[in-house]
């Protein structure tokens, strides 16, 4: 895999940095390890939960693990604050285990970006919380979200 340039690119706007927010969002809706590696540089460093992860083929491997334990993933990212290249994120993901329990998982990411757009620093606190399948809100086919599908904000969270 090859560096390549991902607009929108820092210094961010607020419409720079909610269309970052967005396109990172579809990327981890598409569940497909390999496209989503290519939003971060060759060397990311990664802090997800207590798990530290650096470069493209250790987020590829940690995507495909994740997805392989968390099925029907649905997730909603919102921007929380910007300023330059950085971000900071909240969001929340809904997914069921192989025994067919549900979660929601909330958390809140900072984000850091190189000139060209690639993410280079990623450090994640993330908490699960189980849920009745009854009381799931991300109701939308596998993959992206659809643009009238209600946000975070919006849905209360």
């Amino acid at each position: 895999m090859m560096d390549t340039a991902r607009p929108p690119f820092p210094p961010f706007t607020l419409e720079t940095a909610i269309e970052k927010v967005r396109l990172a969002e579809d990327g981890w809706n598409s569940r497909d390890p390999a496209k989503v590696a290519l939003a971060y540089t060759v060397d990311s460093q990664w802090r997800n939960r207590a798990e530290f992860v650096n470069g493209r083929a250790a987020i590829v491997a940690f995507l495909t693990r994740k997805w392989q334990r968390e099925l029907d993933y649905r997730l909603i990212k919102e921007l929380w604050g910007f300023r330059e290249n950085r971000m900071a994120v909240r969001f929340a993901y809904e997914w069921h285990d192989d025994s067919d329990h549900w979660f929601r998982s909330y958390g809140n990411e900072n984000w850091e970006f190189d000139e060209d757009g690639l993410m280079r620093k990623r450090f994640a606190c993330i908490n699960d919380a189980p849920i009745r399948e009854a009381d799931r809100r991300f109701h939308w086919p596998l993959g992206r979200r659809p643009d009238g599908h209600s946000g975070l904000s919006d849905l209360g969270f």
